[in-house]
């Protein structure tokens, strides 16, 4: 019949149920601004309070606009707000409008304290502290802005778009500019600086990780065995855990399988192994880091 629509025919895109983007409530936006702020000024306080005095660079846009603010004698502030601009741009188009107006606050805020805080007497000369301290400073910044929407570096987004034409990762992509950035450091503040840098490079890197991940990594674990109900009763009474039971199918027998999907904190993974061991031997198990748990039952329970 006509204007009758055929079976498993989709319905018009205009008919379609669109998801709609919800805006984030006043508390929402101040808390993320708040910690937007903090970010930043920490990072400058790393930056002209810890490295930049003792010629010590971090890496990305941040490492080049010191290079520049060295041979120039230019505010190191203007050079990482200039350089970044072009990547609050892209941001805008590849991620959207909330990262963009974010990394703008970040990037406004990091320059405007760098030029505050330079004329501010530095906390340490000794060069191993301002390397170790500089860096877990910048990077808990780092990590803060990101953890609340933002960026302070615009390396990220850089690699993201080149990435689609050469096949290199986000992740090897970063590592080659950073270390053409630090391979220049060595010509500019010599070699010694440039391995000082690469140091701080790296206790930045990962406490960027702890802040975004928490100091309580979380990890999932998947059990398969035939005495997944015995397993499960034991995580639960044992650990305190919620499990949960998913079905799988094994590649080589087509046997149906049941699997014990649980997450537990790092410090239960060797009671988790021990428990799995004691109850079938042979069962095959998997654990992994996870960054986030929200949501369900993942609150520990009484242990009676």
């Amino acid at each position: 019949m006509p204007g009758k629509r055929k079976k498993h025919e989709l319905p018009p895109v205009s008919a379609k149920k669109r998801s709609q983007h919800k805006k984030l409530s006043i508390k929402a936006v101040s808390k993320r601004v708040f910690f937007i702020l903090v970010g930043a000024i920490m990072m400058a306080i790393g930056l002209e309070l810890f490295l930049v005095p003792n010629q010590v660079l971090d890496g990305g846009i941040v490492g080049i606009s010191i290079i520049l603010s060295y041979l120039t004698g230019l505010k190191l502030g203007l050079f990482i707000f200039v350089l970044n601009i072009p990547f609050f741009f892209l941001g805008y188009k590849q991620i959207g409008k909330t990262f963009a107006l974010s990394t703008l606050l970040g990037i406004s805020v990091l320059s405007i304290s760098t030029y505050f805080l330079h004329s501010v007497e530095v906390f340490t000369d000794d060069l191993l502290l301002a390397t170790v301290f500089g860096g877990i400073v910048l990077g808990a910044g780092v990590g803060i802005v990101i953890r609340y929407g933002g960026s302070l570096d615009g390396t990220e987004i850089l690699a993201i778009l080149f990435n689609k034409n050469l096949p290199f990762s986000v992740g090897e992509m970063i590592m080659f500019f950073n270390l053409f950035i630090f391979t220049v450091a060595g010509f500019v503040f010599g070699w010694d600086r440039a391995m000082y840098s690469l140091i701080t490079y790296f206790i930045a890197f990962k406490t960027i990780d702890i802040v975004i991940q928490g100091m309580d990594e979380s990890k999932a674990a998947w059990i398969i065995s035939d005495n997944y109900i015995e397993i499960g009763d034991a995580i639960i009474d044992r650990l305190g855990r919620g499990v949960t039971y998913l079905n799988g199918q094994g590649g080589f027998t087509l046997h149906q399988k049941k699997v014990v999907f649980c997450v537990i904190t790092r410090l239960e993974e060797a009671k988790l192994k021990g428990i799995v061991e004691d109850i079938d031997p042979t069962a095959f198990l998997a654990v992994g880091s996870i960054a986030e748990v929200r949501g369900g039952r993942f609150k520990k329970k009484a242990i009676h």
